[in-house]
């Protein structure tokens, strides 16, 4: 899909704030809230736009810690990295996971408490999955940049 200047900056001031009114986007790009409704209807169709969050204080919630995971497989059947896949996306406490290259085949951001829930969701759920050979745990102590804006 192409993006032309009015989606570009239809898609700037969602990602600044997605609370905004069709009318208050179309004041802000001088256009009338007609074609702006069907651009932002068609962002989303085209998945442009996949959909639209509360970001949340995780501190606000005691989510205090957060973990940088990497994981090396046993096993790099294509079977078993699916299994794998399938397993990870199931636990509440990864929320972002990816494949990568290097010394290890993935790399999971988890989101926890504290250091003792941290160890039992260690030792009592990704130890339990089969296919894991290694890990290597990284605490985060500040968080100095977390941006969810792409630059358009």
């Amino acid at each position: 899909m192409k993006l032309d200047s009015t989606d570009r900056e239809i898609l700037k001031h969602l990602q600044e704030d997605a609370h905004l009114t069709t009318k208050e986007l179309s004041g802000r790009l001088n256009l009338s809230p007609t074609p702006v409704y069907e651009r932002v209807r068609r962002l989303e169709k085209e998945g442009v736009i996949k959909g639209y969050v509360a970001l949340v204080n995780r501190e606000k919630i005691e989510k205090d810690l957060m973990v940088f995971c990497s994981i090396r497989l046993k096993e790099h059947a294509q079977e078993a990295g699916a299994k794998f896949v399938k397993e990870i996306v199931q636990l509440d406490e990864v929320q972002e996971c990816y494949n990568i290259s290097g010394d290890y085949d993935f790399m999971l951001k988890i989101i926890v408490h504290d250091m003792r829930e941290y160890q039992g969701f260690l030792m009592n759920k990704l130890a339990s999955l089969e296919n894991i050979g290694s890990t290597h745990s990284i605490f985060v102590m500040s968080e100095i940049k977390a941006e969810t804006k792409l630059k358009i």
